[in-house]
């Protein structure tokens, strides 16, 4: 016999039929998905992923030379980082891979059937187009930033216009905090210009993180692969084979910005909007709703989960627009006082600055999925996810600073430490670095840079 739905209660009101045979039919222990996937769930993930990965492989060279011979480049200035003149259309790249993986995971799905997708417990979501028209507007908004600027207050209108435009065209919204504080579903007066707020907040905190080479693209891979996870382990394919392929797509662009030289390339506004725009829609649908009975039964709050996976990008932000008010700036106005700036102003090299931050984010999902193990209470994970990101990121900016001002035993110790964080000496890093540059020249340029490194190491 089957086991009796369960009665959970909100606000004092038992659940409607609609989430009980939610509940009951995808959910009938605490076991997520992830620990009972089959053939046609990896096959479905697997195939996207391979997809994108190839695809951006493919199209990589060929948009660095473009954007070479066009001088489509970032030049450096006072408050950038980088010293020499580097490409900045990568966005195309990582835009063409995430569709065609896209693509590709629709079309295993369709191949798959109705009767296999139910068995397999496959639900592709029919409201994708919103999130595909609205990367393509931002990609080419980004586009045009990258190219010719554009100021910060028409960004800012596009953003509000796109989030507008994904929440009626597709009904999704940040319209339930899932009995956070007693509170289960939020009106539409209230959820849409939440949903906005939240929007464009998630969207410039990825576009102000871009400031170290690998950052932006390291934790966007570590944020969708997260979001990849919860997707994949609520059912939900679609979203799922999206959060995967962007991580496969920005892939390339890790590694290269981190170990390349002459095949850098940065994946610039186009890049960071599309980014911005796909965890914004990542948090849309975590937060609507429609998840209201999952995260129910499975005593974890949404809001924390969401906070804790965009935890650095978002503190970061906030404490640097915070500052830039209180001392009577625009909250858009450019500057170096993110924690990568400070990183960077002790000596510590940007692929080290980078992995420092990815571990913060890391650290702080973790502390929070302890404190869901260990039936902490819905809010409490919230204000654990908020305290924990608060020390962790304005923590570490803080003493940062000033130890990089003080002459104790600790900024002694990190003044010689941080000369050891730069790799890019060893032999071992410039021989990954000529193997990554080496498509990007004919083959007489390869023999020369070959022979010039063996001689380098020879001589040493």
């Amino acid at each position: 016999m089957k086991p009796p739905l369960p009665r959970m209660k909100i606000l004092g009101e038992n659940l409607s039929i609609k989430e009980k045979k939610c509940i009951f039919a995808s959910k009938r222990t605490h076991k997520s998905r992830l620990f009972d996937m089959n053939i046609y769930d990896w096959i479905v993930i697997i195939l996207p992923v391979l997809v994108s990965l190839f695809a951006v492989r493919w199209i990589y060279f060929k948009i660095l030379k473009i954007a070479k011979v066009k001088n489509l480049v970032d030049n450096p200035d006072a408050r950038k980082l980088q010293k020499t003149p580097v490409p900045v259309v990568g966005g195309l790249a990582v835009f063409f891979g995430l569709i065609l993986g896209l693509l590709a995971g629709i079309a295993m799905m369709g191949l798959l059937g109705a009767e296999v997708q139910q068995l397999a417990g496959i639900t592709p979501s029919p409201r994708l187009l919103p999130i595909v028209l609205a990367m393509s507007i931002m990609l080419y908004v980004g586009c045009m930033d990258d190219i010719m600027g554009l100021s910060p207050k028409a960004r800012f209108a596009i953003e509000i216009l796109v989030i507008l435009g994904m929440i009626f065209s597709s009904g999704i919204c940040v319209d339930s905090l899932h009995g956070l504080w007693g509170i289960a579903d939020i009106p539409w007066t209230v959820a849409v210009p939440l949903t906005v707020f939240a929007g464009v907040g998630i969207i410039n905190a990825v576009n102000m993180v871009d400031g170290v080479n690998g950052l932006s693209s390291g934790l966007s891979i570590t944020c969708s692969m997260l979001f990849g996870l919860y997707f994949l382990g609520i059912g939900d394919y679609v979203n799922a084979v999206l959060a995967f392929s962007m991580a496969a797509s920005l892939f390339h662009f890790f590694v290269h910005n981190v170990f390349g030289e002459q095949s850098r390339m940065f994946i610039g506004d186009a890049g960071t909007m599309v980014m911005g725009v796909l965890m914004t829609w990542f948090v849309m649908c975590t937060m609507h709703d429609a998840g209201h009975s999952y995260s129910l039964s499975h005593n974890y709050c949404p809001t924390a989960m969401v906070v804790a996976i965009l935890s650095v990008p978002v503190a970061d932000t906030l404490r640097v627009m915070t500052m830039r008010v209180l001392h009577g700036k625009s909250p858009f106005s450019p500057d170096k006082t993110h924690l990568h700036h400070a990183f960077v102003g002790i000596g510590v090299s940007h692929s080290i600055t980078a992995l420092s931050e990815i571990l913060i984010n890391v650290a702080v999902v973790g502390i929070w999925y302890l404190s869901v193990r260990l039936g902490a209470p819905l809010y409490c994970q919230l204000y654990t996810v908020v305290l924990v990101a608060a020390i962790f990121v304005w923590g570490t900016y803080a003493f940062l600073v000033y130890e990089q001002h003080s002459n104790s035993s600790i900024a002694q110790w990190l003044r010689h430490f941080s000369p050891k964080t730069h790799l890019g000496k060893t032999e071992w890093w410039q021989r990954l670095t000529y193997r990554l540059d080496a498509p990007e020249f004919d083959q007489h340029e390869r023999k020369n840079l070959r022979e010039r490194l063996e001689r380098k190491f020879m001589n040493r």
